[in-house]
């Protein structure tokens, strides 16, 4: 149920045509993906229980791998555009305060092209099945994130070697 204040997201998510690799096109400034963070990748698979495995990879400014495992939670009622994501170990995860909202706020109808944000407009990513994105496309998705609220003036454009990360 959203509030006047939550920023909307898509009625429905068809979770099966979500899942699989994403590139980072762009991002708000966060502390667990410093600035100097590229190829940024997400890769989404659903776990024999039914919540979703998440695969986020990223190399930093030294050229050193690093890679994020957490699970997924559909908040039920939300047609799957809501998901609470922990990268918490399972022994951890019942801790208060450890998920975070990602909240698909629009997809393209090909499944190609995602904007998610949180609902405290603090987190925001632009999504794309490919390493570039179309400057037009770019551009229409991020203006729906700023018709929603998102103060877009410390995006950070990631950059993308196209390779896998």
């Amino acid at each position: 149920m959203n509030t006047a204040n939550e920023p909307a997201t898509e009625p429905f998510i068809e979770l099966d045509r979500y899942l699989g690799t994403w590139y980072e096109i762009a991002r708000l400034p966060m502390r667990h993906e410093p600035e100097d963070y590229r190829d940024i990748t997400a890769h989404y698979s659903l776990n024999p229980e039914g919540t979703v495995r998440v695969a986020n990879r990223a190399v930093d400014g030294r050229g050193q791998l690093h890679e994020s495992i957490g699970e997924a939670t559909v908040v039920e009622g939300s047609g799957n555009a809501k998901l609470e994501v922990s990268f918490m170990p399972d022994g951890l995860k019942w801790v208060p305060f450890t998920k975070g909202d990602y909240w698909i706020l629009r997809v393209d109808e090909d499944y190609r092209t995602a904007l998610v944000g949180s609902p405290d407009r603090k987190y925001l990513w632009l999504l794309s099945r490919l390493p570039i994105l179309p400057e037009v496309r770019r551009d229409s998705f991020l203006s729906t994130a700023r018709v929603q609220g998102y103060d877009l003036g410390e995006l950070i454009h990631t950059p993308q070697s196209g390779g896998p990360a």
